[in-house]
């Protein structure tokens, strides 16, 4: 890349340093990595240190300073993956290439990443972008092929499109929607503009956040925080400027939903935009999309221009006299840290995402400094709902404690995997029974930040009194090991994610994934069970959400299947170190070239 095609990339984004995720992005997309001899002009036009701008190109997954080939292939290796068959598409990915995980042959680089946002269609793999589900050793052979012919990547898909607008022009994806089962929020009609032109129009700012208040509706990204009384906070919040985030980077392993969602109902998610800026009075507002769905990018940006020639955004949208916004989008780099509301606005500032220490919370300080709401992709769409039809009506749905819907995404061991909205309260073993799952062994609720639950517990209820959850619901049967096959996984997720900023969380998770391979290597003991409580008891400590659950797999795990673990147990032994004499000499000879005399 020139010089001067960099300096065209920084004009167009005006020399603004908040813009750096932008400006890589683009760098990167033009060249396929990101070259360290420009790095030096980057920071200087944009007057920051050189160390500042690697700083945030070495934080995420999808930046890359070497070159990654013609094609870049990202094969998921989540749970779900696993449990699909990802092994025998790796495997054919390799033989296919004739290289590892991590390499590059031919101009085809492989590389391995984390869960994609596909659980409901795997094996899946981005290519330069792109989604590719249901891979199948066979469909391996016939991408290989086609790249080796020089074919672009949209023309590998053979017009073999999604449902829905999964197949139009803007966005033509293999994505399907998977949309098993719509309630209140889903299945109404939605007309765009319909509620800000006809309600909100009519309706003070507070009066908004009194409807919201009414509603009891609560964030829907998993902390569960009252929505009208966040809006409320920041309209209160002193600052020249305020701003509305809607969190778009689910990276929740497991989880899809929004991925649904800004397929199929963009416009209702950026109204529920336009009026929470109303509401707090912001005139400025940012869509945070997770990389992994940048194929969804170019259609977005349509939605939105069509939303200002309609009079939904821009100058007055709704014929709301006095107010004035608009959105633009922010596409994140890869990092399941930046779902985190105060890593997210780090990251939209060109920054690492590393979450920020509280208080102040963003409602009083967030992007650029300015009180700012961060709200998901399905508290927004919810919001939309409780104007259209009231706080009551929401009310009136779910339980006492936990009003409304809740919007599922399933997947794993069952028949029908999918996004399933549902009205709180309902039993896991409900749900169990409308996905079509058999000889379920345990159920991950929430991801792997949640809790690992066997069949002594499908009767509880999901709801915020009992078992909350952000959306994520894994099944998993009695094929599976339990431990092995999906708690160390989750573990490596965690080490693989954590931003490192936090003592703990940089340590611990990586000392409980190595005390939990001596388990299943069959060489711990009790005392193992007792460093593993301790050090999981130091994980508060750390700033973020992140941070506070990266133990739950094992803590979740111990807990509900104890059994699991105790039949791994070194009998009638109170210590054992792990270390083998014989293992190590064997290991150093092997590196030195000689033969060991064991």
């Amino acid at each position: 890349m020139t010089t001067q095609e960099i300096h065209g990339i920084l004009d167009k984004y005006k020399h603004d340093k908040t813009r750096l995720m932008d400006i890589l992005y683009d760098i990167q997309h033009k060249t396929n990595y990101i070259p360290m001899d420009k790095v030096d002009i980057i920071a200087d036009e944009l007057n920051m240190s050189s160390a500042d701008v690697e700083q945030t190109i070495s934080f995420y997954h999808f930046y890359s300073t070497k070159p990654r080939g013609k094609y870049s292939i990202c094969l998921n290796n989540s749970v779900v993956a696993n449990m699909k068959g990802r092994e025998f598409v790796a495997q054919a990915f390799k033989d296919e290439l004739g290289c590892e995980f991590g390499e590059v042959k031919d101009d085809i680089g492989l590389f391995e990443t984390s869960c994609i946002g596909m659980s409901d269609q795997e094996p899946a793999a981005l290519i330069n972008g792109k989604v590719f589900t249901n891979l199948t050793t066979y469909r391996v052979r016939e991408l290989i092929r086609d790249m080796r012919l020089g074919m672009k990547v949209d023309d590998m898909f053979a017009n073999t499109f999604g449902d829905s607008m999964n197949s139009s022009p803007l966005i033509k994806s293999c994505v399907r929607n998977s949309l098993k089962r719509t309630g209140p929020i889903l299945g109404q009609e939605y007309i765009p503009g319909k509620t800000l032109k006809k309600q909100v129009a009519l309706m003070s700012p507070q009066d908004v956040i009194n409807e919201l208040k009414k509603s009891h509706l609560r964030g829907r990204g998993g902390a569960g925080f009252p929505t009208g009384i966040k809006w409320e906070f920041a309209r209160k919040a002193k600052g020249e400027k305020k701003y509305v985030f809607c969190n778009a980077d689910e990276g929740e392993p497991g989880t899809f939903k929004d991925r649904v969602i800004l397929t199929e109902k963009p416009g209702m998610v950026f109204e529920g935009m336009v009026i929470a800026a109303y509401a707090i009075g912001a005139s400025e507002g940012i869509l945070y999309l997770r990389y992994e769905y940048r194929y969804l990018r170019k259609y977005l940006v349509d939605v939105l221009d069509k939303m200002r020639k309609n009079n939904s955004l821009g100058k007055n949208p709704g014929g709301i006299k006095d107010f004035e916004f608009d959105i633009r989008i922010q596409l994140g780099a890869g990092a399941y840290v930046c779902g985190e509301e105060s890593a997210l606005i780090e990251s939209a500032e060109g920054k690492r995402g590393e979450p920020r220490n509280r208080p102040p919370f963003p409602v009083e300080k967030g992007y650029l400094g300015f009180p700012t709401v961060v709200n998901n992709v399905e508290t927004l769409i919810a919001a939309v709902r409780i104007i259209q039809n009231g706080g009551e009506w929401y009310q009136k749905l779910g339980t006492k404690e936990s009003t409304g819907t809740k919007i599922l995404s399933v997947s794993g061991d069952c028949l029908f995997p999918g996004i399933y909205e549902l009205e709180w309260g309902f039993t896991v073993r409900t749900l169990l029974e409308m996905v079509g799952a058999r000889n379920t062994q345990a159920v991950q609720v929430g991801g792997p930040s949640g809790a690992l639950i066997g069949p002594e517990q499908f009767d509880r209820n999901v709801c915020y009194s009992d078992l909350a959850t952000g959306g994520s619901m894994i099944v998993i049967d009695n094929r599976r090991d339990l431990l092995k096959d999906v708690v160390l996984n989750f573990m490596e997720f965690f080490i693989e994610e954590s931003c490192g900023s936090c003592v703990p969380c940089r340590n611990i998770p990586t000392l409980l994934k190595q005390k939990l391979e001596k388990i299943l290597e069959g060489k711990a003991t009790n005392k193992d069970f007792d460093d593993i409580n301790n050090w999981a008891k130091m994980m508060p400590i750390n700033r973020c959400g992140l941070g506070h659950t990266a133990a739950n797999p094992i803590i979740t795990s111990l807990k509900n299947f104890r059994h699991l673990y105790r039949e791994r147990l070194k009998k009638d032994i109170e210590f054992e170190s792990g270390f083998c004499l014989d293992d190590a000499i064997r290991e150093s000879c092997e590196f030195v070239d000689r033969i060991p005399n064991i």
